[in-house]
Parts: C-alpha cells; structure tokens; sequence
C-alpha cells in the first residue's frame, strides 16, 4: 500500500495544499494521503499560530469530499515540538513494513532538511514527492550532508502553485476576499469563527 502524508500547520488550509495532494495522489497511485495538522511546529515556535481545534476543523472541511484524504491527529494529540521523523516512525509503526511511506513537500522546504531533526533516519522511514516552488535555490547541497537523498526523491511535474496561507491571512486581515482560494467550507469556517481577524488576535 501506497500512502501519503502532508504534513503543515494548515493556517488555514488552501486549495495548494489539495491540488499538490491530489497530483502527487494520481502520479504516485497512492491509496490514500493523510493530511497531518502540525501540533507545535519546531521551525515556528516563535510564531503566533491558530489553535489546533480550528486548523483541525478547518483541514477535515476542506478535505471532506474526497474518499482518498484522511485526516491523521497525531500530531496535535502530542506534547511538545513536532517533528517529521517522530510521526512517520508512529506510521510506520501503526501501518506496518508493507506501507510504503511518501512525504508530499515543497521544494523550499525540501531544502531546509538538513536542519530537521535526524534527516537520514527520516529518509529511510520515507520517499519525498517533492512539489515545484519559484525562485528556490539548487539543491546539490543536499547530496553532501545526505548522499542517499537523490534516490529517494520524486519530483512532481507539475505548475508552480503560488498561494500561502500567510497571504490568505493578510487578505482576510485587510478585507479582501479569499474565494477561491480556500475550500468554500474552510471560507465559512474562518468567518464562522472570526479567524485571522487583527481585532480578535
């Protein structure tokens, strides 16, 4: 079995996140793809981030409608930072030998990896699917600190998809519509729930 994980604060969840999913999901004939809320990012614990309950929410509307997107908790069921390698070693655990693990990324962040925590031992539990980014930098660097990195990327052909969930918030920030942008189920959450609002922060 093929499976998937996106990993991500999700704040909020755009439409992105669900076209990377889906291409990597028909690309790479996963059964599945688990989409994983981070609990307390280690890169963003500087970083006001929403509470777990709304990003939850928000990720289990938006992928609602697909039979093929599964919402995984594990992380924000964790105390502490998140890291990728402790949650795909709690996958591997739970779906056994057989699963065959791809962690579905962009390009930008593919490159911070020698940063993360125990990149080597992350790069056996897991193959990379690795989505386009504009102006990210060569990643020959990488094959010096993880030389069997190389073999265990996939790249994904496929348009570069400029959205971030920080320009949604600064949309909603200054009035301006996010349509289109998000699920139309997330949209209702966040005006729902007056997310993102400067006044409510």
């Amino acid at each position: 079995m093929n499976i998937g994980v996106l990993g991500g604060t999700f704040d909020p969840i755009h439409i992105g996140h669900l076209i990377v999913a889906e291409e990597a999901r028909i690309r790479l004939g996963l059964q599945e793809v688990l989409f994983v809320p981070a609990g307390q990012p280690w890169l963003k614990l500087d970083r006001h981030i929403s509470p777990a309950i709304h990003r939850v929410e928000m990720v289990r509307r938006a992928i609602g409608n697909n039979p093929h997107f599964k919402l995984c908790t594990l992380e924000v069921e964790r105390s502490g930072p998140s890291y990728t390698v402790d949650t795909m070693m709690i996958l591997r655990k739970q779906l056994g030998s057989e699963a065959s693990l791809f962690f579905i990324l962009g390009r930008d962040t593919l490159a911070e990896l020698p940063l993360w925590k125990e990149p080597r031992k992350l790069v056996q539990l897991c193959r990379f699917v690795v989505a386009p980014r504009l102006g990210t930098k060569d990643l020959k660097h990488l094959e010096t600190s993880i030389p069997e990195l190389p073999e265990r990327v996939v790249q994904l052909d496929m348009p570069v998809i400029e959205i971030s969930s920080s320009g949604i918030r600064h949309r909603i920030g200054q009035g301006l519509s996010i349509r289109y942008l998000v699920p139309a189920e997330v949209e209702e959450y966040i005006t729902e729930q007056n997310i993102y609002l400067p006044s409510l922060r």
